[in-house]
């Protein structure tokens, strides 16, 4: 048996400097399955993507699926990626074996939890107003340098980086304060904001709409009494007086205290990103 990959298309550019290409995994030149690789936008070619991998089910179980990812690996090597990051759901155990197998480490989790009926009380001393303009416009300054921050340590170069970011708080915010169905509050206590959560309405997989924690943070200064609780329990008010059922979050697996508090606070792994160095 020999395990080769056979492009099914010419390579897909985008204005924003990723490239897509889809391939056949064929064993003896006969179409066992298919698998689609990439590039990230911004990262000037250096962060590869796979994008999706497909064994037919008839010939699973041989090994295909490990040889047609380590081809698929040479290939953005050729191509000058140095790393590549893939996503895994959390209930695809058969791809979570193989991906850790061939060395991919988590980087990130997205989480959900379903809310109760009855929204959690505030907590005593505490109280959750919205953000002024003139607060708005100071937290959008840092979003957006941090956001670029986290794409910086992902591969991307710091002038796509600062550009995505900026891009995405203007899609997502195209009227700031007054975006329909964008809630930006702050916590205070004893007249001082501890922190901050903004919650919108998202797809955070294809066909799941949800309730989504865009961000929340707690000041420095005012780290570890609770408030990290106190914003997402605020966030719960906010989704399900919005009428969601439902929410979602991004996480850093390196954030231990963030994984452990969503953990505790009920919420559990949808899908996990994945990075390997190449």
């Amino acid at each position: 048996m020999t395990t080769t990959l056979r492009p099914s298309g010419p390579i897909q550019s985008g204005a924003d400097g990723a490239q897509v290409r889809a391939y056949e995994v064929c064993d003896n030149g006969r179409p066992v399955g298919a698998v689609e690789i990439g590039t990230e936008p911004g990262s000037a070619g250096e962060t590869g993507r796979l994008l999706s991998l497909r064994i037919d089910e008839s010939v699973r179980g041989r090994g295909r699926g490990t040889i047609a990812v380590l081809a698929a690996e040479e290939v953005l090597r050729g191509w000058g990626c140095t790393q590549v990051r893939t996503e895994v759901a959390a209930d695809n155990t058969a791809g979570q074996r193989l991906t850790a197998a061939l060395g991919y480490t988590e980087r990130s989790r997205n989480m959900i939890k379903s809310l109760p009926s009855l929204p959690p009380p505030p907590a005593d001393g505490l109280v959750a107003r919205s953000m002024t303009p003139e607060e708005f416009a100071r937290w959008e300054d840092g979003a957006v340098a941090a956001y670029a921050g986290s794409l910086i340590t992902r591969g991307t170069s710091e002038e796509a980086a600062l550009r995505i970011a900026r891009t995405s708080h203007a899609q997502h915010l195209p009227d700031g304060l007054e975006t329909e169905g964008a809630h930006l509050y702050l916590v205070i206590h004893d007249g001082e904001s501890v922190g901050y959560v903004w919650v919108a309405r998202f797809e955070m997989h294809p066909g799941l709409l949800v309730g989504y924690v865009f961000d929340v943070e707690v000041h420095e200064g005012f780290r570890g009494r609770g408030y990290g609780r106190a914003l997402m329990l605020q966030a719960e008010r906010i989704a399900l007086s919005a009428g969601d059922e439902q929410l979602g979050l991004h996480v850093v697996t390196a954030n231990t205290p963030a994984v452990r508090l969503y953990e505790s606070l009920g919420y559990e792994p949808t899908r996990y990103n994945l990075i390997k160095q190449l």
